[in-house]
């Protein structure tokens, strides 16, 4: 956990539900959901498919609108949030989504680029911390390449690097690792980490990937849309 925490969570959330339709058609997903993640705090949340776990990391990210219970993200009300507010909440997030929403047209360093847009404030040569960036995910050399050159878990990682590059507050990553190696999967954690522990950045990250497991400073398990602690001890054993 980082040095750089404060008292106050970065995030906060209580009895939050959500539901899915109307009616008879009505499909709860997220029933009582209680949480706290400090800020430089590396929390992977994992659980079943269908569990509600990235209809959580939606709200936290202002992506679905809240239903009932209260979400406090980076000292801000959610339930507030419209507008500008809402657009400046979202510039200070790094989203890492399954899909990678690459832009055809643009080169791999073009994509990462564009992220760079969100922070105009941003110090030092913006085109260096791009291209080294790139480099410790090993596409050093695939600067250049537009998404159909690259392979998925090349695609991946410019995805990482593009929600990595303008020092977000915030991480909210699902599945980051789905589509990498062992070795590619260390490197990506060794980068969340060293943000989350020397920048204070917090990440609150979806995945079902053992591998990743001993890497975060706390496992939750989300089932059936209520949440609990993983027992670390058994894991690592």
């Amino acid at each position: 956990m980082s040095e750089t925490q404060t008292s106050a969570p970065a995030i906060e959330i209580a009895d939050l539900d959500y539901a899915f339709g109307r009616g008879e058609s009505l499909k709860q997903v997220l029933y009582g959901v209680n949480l706290e993640i400090q800020s430089g705090e590396f929390v992977i949340l994992t659980g079943p498919s269908g569990s509600g776990k990235t209809t959580l990391l939606s709200l936290v990210g202002s992506l679905r609108k809240l239903q009932a219970g209260r979400l406090f993200s980076i000292g801000r009300n959610l339930a507030d949030l419209e507008g500008a507010a809402m657009e400046h909440y979202r510039r200070q997030l790094g989203f890492i989504f399954q899909l990678h929403n690459l832009f055809p047209a643009l080169t791999a360093f073009e994509s990462v680029r564009m992220a760079t847009a969100l922070r105009p404030d941003l110090t030092g040569n913006v085109d260096e911390r791009i291209h080294t960036l790139l480099s410790r995910l090993g596409l050093g050399d695939r600067l250049n390449y537009k998404p159909s050159q690259l392979s998925g878990g090349q695609r991946q990682r410019v995805a990482i690097a593009r929600a990595l590059v303008h020092e977000p507050k915030l991480v909210l990553a699902d599945e980051p690792t789905a589509a990498l190696d062992a070795e590619n999967t260390g490197i990506v954690l060794g980068l969340l980490n060293e943000l989350a522990h020397h920048h204070g950045t917090t990440v609150l990250m979806v995945s079902q990937d053992h591998r990743v497991f001993d890497r975060a400073d706390r496992l939750i398990s989300l089932v059936d849309g209520q949440m609990t602690p993983i027992v670390r001890t058994s894991l690592d054993a």
